[in-house]
């Protein structure tokens, strides 16, 4: 890699920690709630009503209470991986078909 790809690489980066660091000092005292409280607030508004779920989730209802919120952070964290993972195999697969499809135009040749 030459210098100049190094340079604009550590910028990057140096960019998006900013953008993920900058706002908790900035908005100090600030809420940062999740959307499902955000929709519950607003339909809440609204309606002219509290917010009635549907149904519970299925973990809630087979521990007969809330899940811990590490708990919850680990399944989204486990789900997250799957999903990635999943992702970068498909891509994987494209990329290598590509490779094989250019070996071969190139031994036809």
């Amino acid at each position: 890699m030459d210098k100049n790809k190094k340079m604009i690489v550590t910028v990057l980066l140096v960019i998006a920690c900013l953008i993920a660091i900058i706002p908790l000092f900035a908005l100090k005292g600030a809420e940062f709630g999740g959307s499902d409280d955000a929709g519950s607030q607003m339909v809440a508004e609204i309606r002219g009503e509290e917010y009635e779920p549907w149904f519970t989730p299925v973990m809630e209802t087979l521990i007969q209470g809330e899940l811990p919120g590490e708990v919850e952070s680990l399944l989204f964290c486990i789900q997250t991986g799957i999903g990635v993972g999943i992702m970068a195999f498909v891509m994987g697969r494209f990329v290598e078909r590509k490779k094989w499809m250019t070996k071969e135009n190139k031994a036809r040749k």
